[in-house]
């Protein structure tokens, strides 16, 4: 696949509709009003660009856009720019996901112009998993920024044209502003005042880690709805499939931020076919999500299972009525 097969999609320098603030297809579903999906690409341990074509091809079918994760759990695998980069000029919509964990601001800001350049539209503001929990606990940790703090950082270059050194920038990064939340995970009171700030650094949108206990997850939405956040930032749940109870006992106790109830491994251990089983809860707690108000869509995580995303989408019904996906600009 050569870049010349795709040089008239990427448009980094055009700009976005009225009222947009990228343009990208991600942005424009979400302001329609149309329930999005988002995915997880999981990066191969690979040089190789088919590795990455063939992981997203399943989740562009049912995705607006696909999350090129950032050393996720503190473990190498290819970059996010570099996945970033080769799915945006195939035309697939991306997220790029930037930590701050690996790299201080110099290097943030000169990555997030590098990825405009290549045309990617979405970003997702990460404070980063800590090292000890990775591959390679012995690396050093930078952390130079935080969540917050990269959101507003991100916010200043593309809405007032400028570094944090104050230096003008001659063609802002075009970028539609994420962040990630945690809504089930105490102290829950605590998360609604923590997305909050956010939203007030910068998110446009707001994509949150597993959720598996719904009535957290209502909860956190009440709240949520009270300070009339909803009505700022666009919320997309984060939901997945389990694989076995095994897994999710696995995931409870060694994966930062996720939260999974007795009574959900309960249901898993019970299952004849667990896998099959993870699959319907996914589906089933898709079609609760979509009911609660102030939700704008969902974001996938399918650990190593990107085949199964677009079967969990197209059974749970939230696209009915949209025309099929196809690769189009950001």
């Amino acid at each position: 696949m050569s870049l010349a097969d795709h040089s008239d999609i990427v448009r980094p320098y055009e700009e976005p509709p009225p009222g947009h603030v990228s343009g990208s297809r991600l942005e424009r579903v979400l302001r329609s009003g149309r329930f999005a999906v988002t995915a997880e690409l999981n990066p191969p341990d690979s040089a190789d660009p088919a590795d990455v074509f063939e992981a997203a091809r399943p989740l562009g079918e049912v995705a607006d856009a696909i999350n090129a994760t950032d050393a996720s759990g503190a473990n190498c695998h290819m970059s996010s720019i570099g996945i970033s980069a080769l799915l945006t000029r195939a035309g697939y919509g991306t997220v790029y996901q930037i930590s701050c964990r690996d790299r201080n601001r110099i290097a943030i800001q000169g990555d997030v112009l590098g990825a405009a350049a290549m045309g990617v539209r979405n970003l997702l503001c990460l404070t980063g998993d800590g090292v000890a929990v990775g591959d390679q606990p012995g690396a050093r940790p930078v952390f130079d920024f935080d969540s917050v703090s990269l959101l507003r950082t991100v916010r200043t270059m593309r809405d007032e044209g400028v570094f944090l050194s104050g230096r003008k920038i001659t063609r802002p990064p075009r970028m539609f502003i994420g962040a990630a939340e945690n809504p089930c995970i105490e102290p829950l009171d605590w998360r609604p005042d923590r997305l909050a700030k956010k939203v007030a650094a910068g998110a446009d949108f707001i994509q949150t880690n597993y959720i598996f206990d719904m009535p957290r997850f209502e909860r956190f939405m009440a709240r949520v709805r009270d300070l009339g956040l909803h009505e700022r930032v666009f919320i997309l749940a984060g939901v997945g499939p389990l694989a076995s109870a095994k897994a999710a006992r696995w995931m409870r106790a060694n994966v930062p931020g996720i939260h999974i109830p007795d009574e959900v491994i309960a249901r898993m251990e019970g299952a004849a076919r667990p896998g099959e089983e993870g699959k319907r809860l996914c589906i089933e707690l898709i079609r609760q999500i979509r009911a609660v108000k102030g939700v704008a869509g969902v974001h996938v995580m399918a650990y190593r299972r990107e085949h199964q995303v677009s079967e969990i989408i197209l059974e749970s019904g939230v696209l009915e009525g949209r025309k099929p996906r196809g690769r189009g600009r950001g």
